[in-house]
């Protein structure tokens, strides 16, 4: 087992690190065979295959499209108490340019967010739950599909996910490598923004450079959009709400044209917002404002606001539990419970707004020359696989307490199996 730079302690902790270089194998192969959003076959299949050696009491596949959801009972039905744990399974549409033996092995398909990680580690806890049943009730496993971009959370509760597995509460944790490896980072409010996107389309009358006053502008008209457009958050939005617009892509007219004006334009970006309020204000400045710019300057405007997240805000009472797990295994100096919001997005926000719970950041340190969420050149810390599955399963037991002593563990299925299936 490697050398871990942190310090965890705990029961769980302990039962987990001893199949550590197990986990590590299985998330390195996961990072090997990056899938996009609703194309994870392969992902669960190997998350499928884990499971059943792990022994979990069922397993239910194609729940929204490529999703899965695991069940584990504990030592008492908990009167049907079930609590939710979730973990995400896609991969991004981008080039990996690492060079050790597990990279990527699709051309234009990487794990750069850590959801191997993610799925990884929620296996582990599975591992160690079936194993041990130490809780009064039910733990869902939620592996989820299509987190970047493709709505899988909300996907999966439209396909009835939470009418089928009634859950009381539903946790998640991304990795940060913000935080240093072993430290862990959550709040009682907004943990990350909601994501709109914006697309301006702006049309007037093309025609030759050289005789602008026969048409109608729509570079120029773009030109003061985009400008007139900063001033929605500095002169509408309270100092202290937050807010962020970013124009990041403009299409018009033809590079190899360069005396002919177009007659069309369309700019393309996105509003970060925590606050409902705050989000409508934004909307609706930018129609207005668009709009009326376009109006002056002869040309139309018309503004197609999509709202595709919405904030991921933990609930108080989760988030406390969540912070004390956390204590019990770090300690209190380890544990940033109030941790500064990012203007990210994420969809377990939709889990969020239908189960209350609540969402962690498990710091990994700067791995890779401190390579950022979403780089090329990302990597997973594996170092941190055993205690993300310790959170996770000590969310099931402090959720759903078993009154009795602590007891050995229930027999488990043959060590050697389990390692061959998660190596």
């Amino acid at each position: 087992m490697p050398a871990l730079r942190y310090r965890a302690s705990g029961r769980v902790f302990a039962q987990i690190a001893q199949f550590h270089p197990e986990l590590t194998a299985l998330r390195r192969d996961l990072h090997a065979h990056p899938e996009l959003g609703f194309e994870e076959h392969y992902t669960a299949a190997r998350v499928k295959e884990a499971l059943q050696a792990c022994g979990v009491d069922a397993i239910h596949d194609g729940i929204g499209r490529t999703g899965l959801v695991a069940l584990i009972r504990g030592r008492g039905d908990g009167g049907g108490a079930m609590v939710g744990l979730r973990a995400d399974m896609d991969a991004l549409p981008m080039t990996e340019h690492n060079d050790f033996a597990w990279k990527s092995g699709k051309s234009g398909l990487m794990h750069g967010c850590g959801h191997d990680g993610h799925t990884a580690m929620l296996v582990g806890a599975a591992r160690y739950l079936a194993a041990t049943r130490y809780f009064d009730g039910t733990a869902v496993l939620i592996f989820q599909p299509a987190e970047e971009g493709g709505g899988g959370a909300r996907v999966m509760i439209e396909d009835g996910l939470f009418e089928r597995f009634p859950v009381q509460a539903v946790y998640a944790l991304h990795n940060w490598p913000a935080l240093r490896a072993g430290m862990v980072g959550l709040n009682g409010g907004a943990m990350m923004a909601a994501a709109d996107r914006i697309t301006i389309d702006i049309s007037g009358r093309g025609g030759h450079g050289a005789h602008p006053y026969q048409t109608q502008d729509v570079i120029l008209a773009s030109a003061h959009i985009i400008t007139a457009i900063q001033s929605i958050v500095a002169r509408n939005v309270r100092a202290l709400d937050s807010a962020v617009i970013s124009l990041c892509a403009m299409q018009a007219g033809d590079l190899g044209a360069f005396s002919v004006q177009p007659g069309r334009a369309t700019l393309v970006g996105t509003v970060r917002t925590f606050d409902a309020g705050v989000q409508e204000l934004v909307e609706a400045r930018l129609k207005e404002l668009c709009s009326a710019v376009a109006l002056g300057l002869g040309v139309s405007a018309s503004v197609r606001y999509e709202r595709v997240y919405p904030a991921t805000l933990n609930h108080a009472e989760q988030a406390r539990l969540a912070g004390d797990v956390a204590q019990s295994l770090v300690g209190a100096d380890n544990v940033e419970r109030q941790l500064e919001p990012s203007m990210g997005a994420e969809d377990f926000s939709f889990m969020l707004q239908a189960r209350p719970g609540a969402y962690l950041r498990l710091g990994q340190g700067g791995v890779q020359g401190g390579a950022a969420l979403h780089s090329s050149r990302y990597d997973f810390n594996d170092e941190v696989l055993p205690l993300g599955a310790a959170l996770h399963a000590g969310l099931i037991e402090q959720s759903l307490p078993w009154q009795a002593q602590p007891t050995p563990a229930l027999p488990g299925r043959d060590q050697k199996a389990l390692a061959a299936i998660f190596s």
